[in-house]
């Protein structure tokens, strides 16, 4: 069996969508050939932890832990957060808009800790790695970002050990993340950002990201080809799970919620209806499950639609998978970004499977508009556009009155992990 070295921030018992990718795919990899070994953190400053997820590690598997240091909790001084303080997705984003002490702390985020506060493992990662190198036969290397230093870890290696394959996996941009503008960089930290971005770019053997929109994108920076492995649904988490439905109207969001993706059109379009359909009263349920921006709550509040709403800060993946499944709407809000056309949330894929129909927020030209219309999923409407919300909404809540909300899904089993994993090892072959 061929081996393949992945060096991932992101493994369990992390949780959260930055592990799933990976964990997935390594472990349908040992039946295409390739033996996978980790090297990940051995004391991560995770967000979430999720101990359900180790159950889903291929007992093949090769881990390798090594411990790292981040600065995370000079940031929580500076801000005067509690030492236990997790911090959300999108942290960035609410931290710009900040106190001064919070601002502050974005501005050495962005200047000093280039390319994130992951860098001070980079150095002793090359160090470890190439002993581990020196020692054992490696037929490929996999670097996995963001966290990008993850892939200067890999460009070291590379350095050393030049007939090594190395494949770099964006899951997300670099330069282009919906972030980076909030980041208060100078020119030389902008301009160091994009040097190690296009030097990452033009040393690995392959590169890889997860939508068509972030392909091109990166093929104008790198000015060649990209390939494209898109994230997708384990076929595994869905079997036999109750067909059960909510007998409320519930719309569901699972993951993390930030504050750029705060549907506020959605908020009023659900008090617009609760005027026009009284009898909406007795059925309404919001379920929010895992981290919540307070803003959202905020918004759901002004809307008066707290006495709708549940919020749970954490379920095992397992469990928020089988509470979707009961769920009437599943609810899919695109970052309100520039890089919103690109943007395809790796829950979206979870949510096809699932077979519930999908509200999707966000830019109906986007990627992800693309797939739900392509897998007949779902209804994808704009940021502004509260009318058409609005009439979404209402078909969805007189058919779940009819009994009768349902979708049709066609064309999604190219989406399921074990096919994208394979797409990913015919990269490996090649």
């Amino acid at each position: 069996m061929k081996k393949v070295l992945i060096i991932t921030y992101y493994w369990p018992p992390s949780g959260g969508g930055g592990v799933m990718r990976w964990l997935k795919m390594s472990k349908y990899l040992p039946e295409q050939g390739w033996l996978p070994i980790i090297y990940t953190p051995e004391n991560p400053d995770a967000s979430i932890n999720d101990e359900s997820l180790l159950q889903e590690i291929h007992p093949d598997t090769i881990v390798l832990k090594y411990p790292i240091w981040e600065p995370y909790d000079i940031y929580r001084f500076l801000t005067g957060k509690k030492k236990d303080t997790k911090f959300k997705a999108g942290y960035v984003s609410e931290a710009s808009s900040g106190n001064w002490k919070s601002k502050l702390s974005v501005f050495i985020r962005g200047n000093f800790l280039i390319p994130d506060p992951r860098m001070f493992w980079i150095r002793p990662s090359i160090k470890y790695l190439s002993h581990y190198l020196n020692e054992n036969d490696i037929d490929a290397i996999v670097s996995t970002g963001p966290p990008h230093s993850m892939h200067l870890i890999a460009l070291g290696l590379k350095k050393r050990f030049p007939d090594i394959k190395w494949i770099a996996d964006f899951r997300d941009p670099w330069t282009d993340i919906d972030f980076y503008d909030k980041l208060k960089l100078t020119n030389w930290a902008d301009k160091k950002h994009k040097k190690l971005e296009r030097e990452v770019l033009s040393k690995a053997n392959h590169v890889v990201t997860v939508t068509p929109r972030w392909q091109k994108e990166f093929a104008n920076i790198a000015n060649q080809s990209i390939d494209l492995v898109y994230n997708g649904f384990d076929h595994i988490d869905f079997e036999n799970l109750s067909p059960d439905l909510d007998p409320k109207f519930s719309i569901a969001h699972f993951g993390s919620f930030n504050k750029d993706r705060n549907p506020e059109a959605l908020w009023i379009a659900l008090n617009k209806m609760l005027i026009e359909i009284p009898e909406l009263k007795e059925y309404l349920s919001i379920q929010l499950i895992g981290q919540t921006d307070d803003s959202i709550i905020q918004s759901i509040k002004k809307a008066g639609l707290d006495k709708f709403l549940t919020c749970t800060d954490f379920l095992p993946h397992n469990k928020g998978v089988a509470l979707l499944k009961k769920s009437q709407v599943l609810l899919l809000p695109i970052n309100n970004a520039p890089n919103a056309m690109g943007i395809i949330p790796g829950k979206m894929y979870e949510y096809i499977a699932l077979n519930r129909p999908i509200l999707a927020i966000g830019p109906p030209e986007s990627d992800s508009a693309k797939i739900i219309s392509e897998t007949n999923s779902g209804i994808c409407k704009n940021f502004e556009d509260v009318e058409g919300i609005t009439s979404t909404l209402q078909i969805y809540y007189n058919r779940f009155r009819e009994g009768t909300l349902t979708t049709s899904l066609k064309s999604y089993q190219n989406y399921s992990r074990k096919n994208q994993t394979a797409n990913l090892v015919k990269l490996l072959n090649r």
